[in-house]
């Protein structure tokens, strides 16, 4: 097995971005864990997010953010690159203009692969993850205003559900949340981030009777 595999299960796997659609409903949420905290009536907010998957020497890794801790809100926490569609955009359009703007990635050095099931989070928007492939780390300047730092994350750290974790927290007053933890070193991927990776790892390796076997395989 090797980066190859991952690249075609990707390609197998993940949804054509053509068939994109705005009117998509989501498949996976913050709700998923909190059935009782949805509220209704509000429409969703389309937004996209790009998940680069970069063909490294030492196998594939997943290059993620940690917002910056000047934001008005989710200050210093770990995402993708992705915010708000602008009006005529697809997601692929948004994920790679975010990118571009929040850590100067060249759309030009992203392969587009595909796109996962939408994600609706609990700040009211319904997220689109992109999948890019990039054959080498690429050169990344932070946007000071949006962005922190720029780091890497194994595939096959990501992608092994023993590394999924459900944690809570329980404001003065509140029902307790849950929601689903990938640590990773010193950092805490948790929230809508670690949701949209369980369930991309749900979308490719679902049917393997060992996922991380299987995951780290590919990212060989």
């Amino acid at each position: 097995m090797s980066l190859t595999t991952l690249r075609d299960r990707l390609l197998e796997k993940l949804t054509p971005p053509s068939d994109w659609s705005a009117d998509a409903r989501p498949a996976r949420s913050d709700f998923d864990l909190n059935p009782g905290a949805r509220s209704s009536g509000k429409a969703l907010r389309p937004a996209a997010v790009l998940i680069p998957v970069i063909a490294g020497p030492e196998g594939a890794t997943v290059l993620m953010t940690r917002r910056s801790d000047s934001l008005a809100s989710h200050t210093g926490q770990i995402a993708f690159p992705g915010g708000r569609l602008d009006p005529g955009e697809t997601a692929v359009d948004a994920a790679l203009r975010e990118a571009f703007e929040e850590v100067a990635l060249d759309p030009a050095l992203v392969e587009v692969l595909g796109i996962c099931d939408p994600y609706e989070t609990g700040t009211g928007f319904l997220v689109t993850p992109v999948v890019g492939w990039l054959r080498e780390t690429p050169s990344t300047t932070p946007s000071p205003a949006e962005v922190a730092e720029v780091f890497e994350v194994p595939w096959d750290f990501v992608m092994d559900p023993v590394n999924h974790r459900r944690d809570s927290y329980q404001l003065e007053g509140q029902p307790e949340r849950w929601f689903w933890a990938m640590p990773y070193q010193e950092r805490y991927i948790w929230g809508a981030t670690a949701g949209i990776l369980r369930n991309l790892c749900a979308r490719l390796y679902g049917d393997e009777a060992d996922r991380a076997a299987a995951a780290g395989e590919d990212a060989a």
